[in-house]
């Protein structure tokens, strides 16, 4: 399963780091530190910058540059002429003001990142002990194993830091290592098991060849962790919960999706969807009791009563149908119907025994969520 996409490139990236401050002078130290003919246009700077209006702020800082004479009075407009640069995005030009009056590294590796100067950025985090920049130049820079060290290196120190975990992934991801970029992701997810965490991974499997009841039982679990949210998503876990034994989930998972406002109330297709899912419950429900007698028809049963919502009857199906001829799929929904019925250790239990096959890693991933539930 390739999990390498364009999407789950956005789980690990930082897109924006925060910037050291640029010191700002208050009124009384302007009075005292610098003459009014460089601290009132150094106000009037500070002024129109926060007021988003830079350009007559520079403007003002070059009225104050011409005025300044004295080192202090320069060290203040480079100051404030870095913090106007900073408000209007133009970081290079903000470092290099700095940089003239001899700023620590630690005001300029920041600002060397935002301006996509990663060499000088690496380098002054590294004096500075910004550990984070230089892993995040190393990622821009396309060496994705010296970022991936960096990060490893920071969550020895603090393991479930979520930023940390997030961004080694990215790491991992853009080195094209799967199972390292896999195993990452599981960790964020006991941290921290929110929707958006859970569909950064989800949705990446969703687009990768898989068994039919793996993307069944996928689908099972982007509804469990609040990431069945689309149309789209709806109706194909609806067509393959039909096609896979499960009407009654099909028509569950329809009119939740209704009633929720993801499928438009009304709708004529929609509603004929769910009278047919609701025909096929019926006439399976009708055989459930017959068929969950035995290993070879009991997995039929146990997707009857899984749709039905009548877990323990689904358990004990699905148990008989573990010694059937499909053992790996049987203990695969046994598990989906005792978590389903809150009962997260035996459904645990239950996922880790699923054998290696075809539906093996997605048991691991239903194992990752029920560890996260109890």
């Amino acid at each position: 399963m390739k999990l390498v996409s364009k999407l789950a490139l956005g789980l690990g990236l930082a897109t924006a780091l925060p910037l050291a401050g640029v010191p700002l002078i208050s009124g009384a130290a302007m009075a005292q530190a610098i003459s009014p003919a460089v601290g009132k246009p150094l106000q009037q700077a500070s002024n129109a910058a926060k007021a988003g209006n830079t350009a007559a702020a520079q403007n003002y800082v070059n009225q104050a540059r011409s005025a300044a004479s004295t080192s202090t009075e320069r060290t203040k407009v480079a100051q404030m002429a870095a913090y106007v640069y900073t408000r209007s995005g133009q970081y290079g030009q903000a470092a290099a003001e700095l940089e003239r009056i001899g700023a620590p590294p630690s005001q300029l590796a920041p600002l060397y990142y935002q301006a996509r100067q990663y060499d000088k950025a690496i380098a002054a985090a590294q004096r500075s002990g910004q550990t984070t920049i230089v892993a995040q130049s190393y990622l821009q820079q396309g060496k994705s194993a010296e970022a991936a060290k960096i990060y490893q290196q920071m969550l020895a120190k603090s393991p479930n830091n979520p930023a940390l975990l997030q961004n080694l992934a990215g790491a991992q991801f853009k080195m094209g290592d799967r199972k390292a970029y896999l195993a990452t992701i599981q960790k964020l997810i006991r941290v921290d098991p929110t929707p958006n965490r859970w569909r950064a991974l989800l949705i990446d499997m969703k687009a990768a060849p898989m068994s039919r009841d793996s993307k069944l039982a996928m689908y099972h679990l982007m509804r469990e962790t609040g990431n069945l949210t689309t149309p789209a998503d709806v109706q194909e876990f609806a067509k393959l919960a039909i096609v896979g034994g499960q009407p009654g989930v099909a028509a569950d998972a329809v009119n939740a999706a209704s009633a929720s406002g993801v499928l438009p109330a009304g709708d004529p297709m929609t509603s004929k969807l769910v009278q047919a899912a609701t025909k096929r419950q019926a006439q399976a429900l009708a055989a459930a009791p017959a068929a969950a007698k035995s290993p070879n028809t009991a997995l039929a049963a146990g997707n009857a009563y899984l749709g039905a919502g009548q877990y323990p009857q689904a358990i004990a199906a699905f148990t008989t149908a573990q010694k059937g001829p499909n053992p790996g799929e049987a203990a695969l929904f046994k598990g989906i119907a005792q978590a389903r019925a809150g009962n997260f250790a035996a459904a645990k239990a239950t996922f880790s025994a699923v054998p290696a096959g075809n539906v093996s890693e997605i048991a691991g991933l239903w194992q990752l969520f029920a560890s996260t539930k109890g």
